[in-house]
């Protein structure tokens, strides 16, 4: 008798095996095109890796490639413009108007290094961060007044990371307390000008004083990556193609011709005279026995589609419309321009309002007006009492230009007159805030008055069989 045990075992041993059954995701699955084993780890330390090479690469591209620098000169353009503007809300209008205008003034002088803007600032970080993948701006008290430095990324400490007393840690030159917050950056002292940077001597600067503009990938990455980055291989091998093509023309243009003898005599047909030319409507006779054959070189067919559709695959990868990354309008129309256009739009609204705005316009303004208020410049009593009536901020991006302003003025017009659209949000869309317009207008209506002057509405055109009053 068996006892149970050893039936068990004879039963699992003399059970068929169970069909082979395949993946149910196929990009799940092995196999001959999955021979490369292209994967993609931890978040925090693939991006940590991959930064420095990506930067140094994205770099010279955007520097030598003009392909490259159209796409991400586009973004910039479409991002930020002439400035991403802030508009006070503070419940008083004269409060919002002097908040205003002490932050305009500012602005013409945030710049520590006093070359541009505060919105030069600003494109400048933001150009940054997608060639490089993050821009740092610091914050630093002038004996003038608060100013803004714009730091290169590779001043950020990599290489300090390690873990720190009372469960604190680093990690690239970004410091955080025990709950991951940040608490303060590892800056190298070095010049930004210096060919080889020094990483002996670093200083700490408190995370407050700070500004770090990057688009993370996905949760956990500390530092960011170029935006280039999708599309840096294919740049290389287009530049590599473009190289060869241009060989290749060359090669195709040495028209050459060959001299053959026939019967193999090894004489001179021409007896030591020049060898003669080719010109148009020459009658040239050889000697007897000579033939002559013109090289054929063979020219590469195909390539203008081929690397037009590389190019737009570069785009893609931008994220930007073709036409803005190659200037080729040839087979464009008004309906694919619009449609491109109104893609590329939205694409730029989410970046403006997830990333730039809330990583660097809402710090940089609360930071101003504290300023402003210290100093004396914005007269403001109750400050501390209810800060942020004095700090919040609507930011208005740059306005797209239109494709076709009568179609568009008239769907914003339609839209105001059935109450889809309120005209402080149709005034925002353009990049202007609806009280300092309102305030352009009635000033320009009572300068008009004044002066005795009308730019009302044009006079409607006479109908046939009507006469105007004299």
């Amino acid at each position: 008798m068996a006892f149970p045990f050893a039936r068990t075992i004879e039963r699992l041993l003399t059970r068929p095996a169970a069909p082979a059954r395949a993946r149910a995701f196929e990009a799940a699955a092995g196999g001959r095109r999955w021979s490369a084993n292209p994967s993609f780890g931890r978040t925090g330390p693939e991006t940590l890796a991959a930064a420095g090479p990506l930067r140094s690469r994205a770099r010279f591209f955007y520097a030598n490639n003009g392909w490259a620098q159209n796409g991400v000169n586009a973004l910039v353009a479409g991002l930020t413009g002439t400035g991403i503007t802030p508009s006070a809300q503070h419940p008083d209008p004269a409060v919002r108007t002097e908040i205003g205008a002490a932050f305009a003034q500012w602005a013409k002088v945030a710049d520590a290094e006093s070359r541009t803007s505060l919105w030069g600032l600003m494109s400048a970080a933001v150009r940054a961060m997608i060639a490089d993948g993050e821009a740092f701006l610091i914050f630093e008290d002038h004996p003038e007044g608060l100013r803004l430095k714009l730091v290169p990324a590779e001043m950020c400490d990599e290489s300090d990371t390690a873990e720190h007393a009372n469960d604190t840690y680093s990690v690239a030159g970004v410091h955080f307390d025990a709950q991951g917050h940040r608490t303060g950056y590892r800056f190298l002292k070095s010049r930004p000008t210096e060919a080889f940077a020094y990483s002996g001597e670093t200083t700490m600067v408190p995370a407050e004083d700070v500004i770090h503009l990057f688009a993370p990938l996905a949760a956990g990455q500390v530092r960011g990556t170029s935006w280039l980055a999708p599309i840096l291989l294919r740049l290389a091998e287009i530049d590599g193609l473009e190289d060869a093509l241009l060989v290749g023309a060359k090669t195709a243009a040495l028209f050459a011709g060959f001299l053959v003898d026939q019967n193999n005599s090894g004489g001179d047909p021409f007896d030591g005279e020049a060898l003669p030319s080719l010109e148009p409507g020459t009658l040239q006779r050889l000697p007897g026995g000579f033939d002559i054959r013109f090289s054929t070189p063979q020219q590469a067919q195909q390539t203008a589609e081929f690397v037009g559709h590389q190019i737009r695959a570069v785009s893609a990868g931008l994220g930007v419309p073709a036409h803005l990354v190659s200037n080729d309008l040839r087979e464009a129309s008004y309906g694919s321009l619009r449609a491109g256009m109104i893609a590329f739009k939205q694409r730029l609204a989410q970046i403006q309002f997830d990333t730039i705005i809330p990583q660097m316009c809402d710090p940089i303004f609360a930071r101003a007006v504290t300023s402003l208020v210290l100093r004396g410049e914005i007269a403001a009593q109750d400050f501390e009492a209810d800060p942020a009536a004095y700090l919040s901020a609507e930011h208005y991006p740059p306005p797209m230009p239109w494709l076709d302003p009568a179609k568009d003025a008239d769907a914003t017009a339609t839209m105001l007159s059935l109450g889809l659209l309120s005209r402080r949000q149709a005034v925002a869309e353009l990049g202007y805030n609806v009280e300092t317009l309102d305030a352009e207008i009635a000033a320009d209506r009572k300068r008009e008055a004044e002066l005795g002057l009308s730019f009302g509405a044009p006079p409607k055109a006479e109908r046939p069989g009507e006469k105007t009053d004299a």
